[in-house]
């Protein structure tokens, strides 16, 4: 019974935090239709400088969903929240956020930039069907480190989607977008 109850306890303060964060966060950084694209364009050419590979998928992904710049923190408790743009070829398609909750041993803050490539229609699909789409639930999303993207060739590319993270800045020992929940927003 103790550990029911130790376990709601988290729950509720995973929540609290989840949810503070993300009302600070949607007032400070809402961003005009404008500047997300803007920001998002300048971002993708931030990755595909500094990784040829994220270029190369751009070039077959059927869209591409772009969030410039992610603000996370936490002190045991934490979590992150930022915006960004789908596109479908040239065209900007949608808005969305991308939201995360976590607990455990952390301490700092940190911000990044991260861009799924969207390869099949299965993916696209999901996303505009879906009322936010939890990574890790739905369509496969393979996180691509630098040596991972060496060795992705067309052949290779099997998964439903592949994401980049680029551009960390700050104190935060992990980093992972497992369990962000990603969900359409109106600007």
């Amino acid at each position: 019974m103790n550990n029911i109850r130790r376990t709601f306890h988290k729950l509720i303060l995973v929540t609290a935090a989840s949810l503070s964060l993300g009302a600070v966060s949607s007032s400070v950084y809402a961003a005009s239709a404008e500047d997300l694209n803007k920001d998002s364009a300048q971002a993708l050419q931030t990755l595909y400088k500094s990784n040829p590979t994220a270029e190369t998928l751009s070039k077959t992904a059927r869209a591409i969903l772009i969030f410039p710049k992610i603000i996370k923190a936490g002190l045991v408790f934490g979590g992150s929240y930022g915006e960004g743009v789908l596109m479908k070829g040239s065209q900007y398609s949608g808005y969305y956020n991308s939201v995360s909750a976590s607990w455990g041993w952390q301490a700092g803050a940190e911000s990044y930039g991260y861009v799924v490539f969207l390869m099949s229609d299965k993916a696209v699909k999901y996303l505009d069907k879906s009322q936010g789409w939890e990574i890790g639930v739905g369509p496969t999303v393979v996180v691509v480190n630098e040596g991972a993207a060496k060795n992705l060739s067309s052949s290779t590319l099997k998964n439903d989607a592949y994401a980049f993270i680029f551009d960390q800045q700050g104190l935060m020992a992990s980093l992972s977008i497992e369990g962000t929940k990603i969900s359409r927003i109106k600007r």
